[in-house]
């Protein structure tokens, strides 16, 4: 397969085991929402821990451009300086968003509540992303959205005077849909009303209580919550400490849990309850994981996670909910391709709209490395292969196409660990966007990426 211009070919070959303690970098979700809500605030918030992917600095230059002063400072901290509540103004540039979808749709619920017009693109995997779950209700609090490419980006909002708040149950589970509009009900008169029927990652709620704002989440015993906030009420400046990305440890995780021998321990990982499916559902494969030194951080839950290499075993099913691991998939299919017998996973529709279409192109990148895959609408069925003694590697030799997908991508450099022939990708730039020192930890640890 001839590589693309300026692409980054990685391989990764078969290991022997990983071991070492590590510190995962800051967490996607959380980096995003300490810069975008200390800019409404009034005074200056430090951030510590901040992610400096790709996707959270594209946050970062979209927030300068609607007027807050973000920087880092040399003590690798970062400091922003709020613009107040209702103070954001028209960029004079379009909002490059890169890969980021949520740096879009949640940036696109800021605007909506202002009197400001805003032109958001992204490269070409965001451009395919829909964006109607969000532009939709964002209509009916009044702002009106432009797009020539059917509700997808490049599309531009124009924010209204007088937003009207609403009162929305989201069709899908979506803890960007729901920031989304929590954010534009930040600057609106009267009570914006969010009704989860599944409850999804509350990042934004925990912060925005830490900010001041006039938020309060009712939670279901069915998992459902309702989440009210009064909008107009002046946030303030906080200091923030971001936590080590879960999703980001899933990959390391799931290297350790599947290579015979392996210690590691990562450091300072962001523990939400919403957010930590990965860890159950490697528990159910037969993971041997155990979590310490639980403490709180910035609102959050943190902890480190000691992981050591097992002997994994298919599952029919899995009870844990989607939406607390639904960026965590890719690798755990991983998990299920080395494991012994038949993984089968369903209720997984919102991988069909991720940065690719992440149930067929793990589907077609497993059988090219020789794992058998049956894919169907929401879901896949995975025969792994491990032998009767729990031990497996997967034939490998293929070169997998990412589709600038930064999970695709370190899902299979994981996956190759455990390859009897090196696995390797079309192109790896995509996992600056996330996980910018990917390759060097996992080096460190004892992988071998090239």
């Amino acid at each position: 397969m001839p590589l693309k211009k300026d692409s980054l070919s990685l391989s990764s070959s078969a290991i022997s085991y990983l071991a070492g303690l590590v510190r995962i970098p800051g967490d996607k979700s959380i980096s995003h929402r300490s810069l975008m809500l200390p800019a409404l605030a009034s005074g200056t918030s430090i951030i510590s821990g901040l992610l400096e992917g790709e996707d959270v600095l594209a946050t970062a230059a979209a927030m300068r451009l609607m007027g807050a002063e973000i920087e880092k400072l040399d003590s690798g901290d970062w400091r922003v300086k709020g613009v107040g509540l209702g103070h954001l103004k028209s960029p004079d540039q379009t909002l490059e968003m890169g890969n980021s979808g949520t740096s879009t749709r949640l940036l696109m619920g800021l605007v909506a509540s202002h009197p400001i017009r805003a032109t958001f693109d992204g490269d070409a995997s965001l451009r395919k992303r829909p964006m109607s779950r969000v532009s939709d209700p964002l209509r009916d609090i009044g702002a009106k959205i432009e797009s020539s490419s059917g509700e997808k980006l490049p599309l531009t909002i124009t924010g209204c005077e007088n937003p009207k708040p609403l009162d929305y149950t989201p069709p899908m589970a979506s803890a960007q849909v729901k920031s989304a509009i929590l954010f534009a009900g930040l600057n609106t008169d009267g009570t914006t009303i969010v009704r989860e029927k599944t409850s999804t990652r509350d990042h934004s709620e925990r912060m925005l209580m830490a900010l001041g704002a006039d938020i309060e989440v009712e939670q279901g015993d069915d998992g459902s919550r309702v989440i009210t906030l009064t909008g107009k009420t002046p946030l303030k400046a906080t200091d923030i400490t971001v936590p080590g990305d879960i999703s980001s440890a899933a990959f390391p995780l799931v290297a350790a849990a599947m290579t015979a021998g392996s210690d590691i321990t990562l450091v300072g990982v962001g523990l939400n309850p919403l957010r930590t499916g990965i860890i159950d559902a490697l528990k159910a494969l037969g993971a041997d994981i155990t979590v310490d030194n639980m403490h709180e951080a910035g609102g959050e839950p943190v902890g480190d996670i000691r992981v050591k290499g097992s002997k994994l075993r298919g599952i029919d099913g899995l009870e844990v909910e989607p939406s607390t691991m639904i960026d965590e998939f890719p690798v755990f299919f991983c998990a299920a391709a080395i494991a012994k017998g038949t993984t089968r996973l369903t209720g997984l529709h919102e991988l069909r709209v991720k940065e690719s279409d992440r149930l067929a192109v793990m589907a077609q990148g497993l059988r090219a490395n020789g794992v058998e895959v049956e894919e169907f609408e929401d879901g896949l069925i995975i025969t792994g292969c491990g032998d009767s003694q729990g031990n497996g590697k997967v034939p490998g030799g293929a070169t997998v196409e990412t589709h600038l997908d930064h999970r695709i991508a370190m899902s299979f450099l994981v996956l190759g660990m455990m390859a009897e022939k090196p696995i390797a990708l079309d192109d790896a730039r995509a996992f600056h966007t996330s996980f910018p020192t990917f390759v060097e930890l996992m080096n460190g640890l004892g992988g071998d990426i090239k």
